[in-house]
């Protein structure tokens, strides 16, 4: 988040934006080459369509309760690498492993 970011680390940021945007301009191939990544939280759900619960049941027997639908446990980091034409790679971050620099070194060498 930017707020959480000093000023020197903010100043940085324009200044690397800025070098970027001034390359793009003299390159115009610069961004159809470029890639990058995102990473977000991937919860499990165990989604019931309401055609799952319809059963035969007679006209005078109540009505099947169903399950409201909650967030599971289940929860993976997913990490995926895009271009301007797309998804280029995906990755679910086993469970337990580090996020770090050592492991974006990994998951960016999968082109090789």
């Amino acid at each position: 988040m930017s707020r959480l970011l000093t000023d020197a680390q903010k100043q940085n940021r324009v200044t690397v934006n800025q070098e970027l945007f001034d390359r793009s301009n003299a390159d115009e191939n610069l961004l159809k080459n470029a890639t990058t990544g995102y990473e977000t939280r991937v919860y499990g759900h165990n989604v019931e369509t309401k055609v799952q619960p319809s059963q035969w049941m007679g006209k005078s027997s109540p009505r099947p309760k169903k399950a409201r639908q909650s967030r599971s446990n289940v929860k993976v980091i997913l990490i995926v690498c895009f271009c301007l034409k797309g998804i280029i790679h995906y990755e679910f971050v086993p469970r337990g492993q580090a996020i770090n620099k050592e492991f974006y070194l990994k998951v960016a060498d999968f082109r090789r």
